[in-house]
């Protein structure tokens, strides 16, 4: 999973910025990523919104707002998440890191490691799909399943590929 960066160096424009105090575009970047690691657990965990809102009484629709970083989560609110995703509250920070600036931040949560291979969507490990085909591969406990179904899935896309 790519790490946002958020700078706490004041910009050059703005040397006055007080060392922890961040900018309304780096508090965004993170309220993003927090929202995208509580929408992935969540869906890991094969939970829907409905479920968890219904939980922490909230609407799906609040918890849809957290999820896209619309709406900042409260300390409260994270941390109930945390009980009911079953992670500590670190976890929803795990791609937030300190270092470089805001627009660093955005692109390194809208870019992931998959950039490079041809044809692969920067996305896709956002994709529900995904989570849920990655879900299945680890649920099969047998390790000649498991490899069994990998090479069914390479040559399913490899066929595909040859199209």
């Amino acid at each position: 999973m790519a790490r946002s960066s958020i700078s706490t160096v004041a910009p050059a424009a703005n040397r006055s910025q007080v060392r922890g105090q961040l900018t309304a575009e780096q508090l965004k970047a993170i309220d993003v990523a927090v929202g995208a690691q509580v929408r992935l657990r969540r869906i890991l965990l094969g939970l829907s919104q409905e479920a968890v809102s219904k939980v922490i009484g909230l609407t799906f629709q609040q918890l849809q707002k957290y999820e896209h970083g619309t709406n900042r989560i409260s300390a409260s609110r994270l941390y109930q998440l945390s009980l009911i995703l079953h992670v500590p509250v670190s976890y929803f920070f795990e791609t937030v890191d300190i270092e470089g600036g805001a627009e660093a931040a955005q692109e390194a949560y809208e870019v992931s490691n998959l950039q490079d291979i041809e044809g692969m969507p920067s996305d896709l490990m956002k994709k529900r799909k995904t989570v849920e085909l990655v879900r299945a591969f680890y649920g099969i406990e047998d390790d000649r399943q498991r490899a069994a179904a990998l090479s069914l899935m390479k040559t399913l896309a490899k066929a595909a590929s040859n199209k």
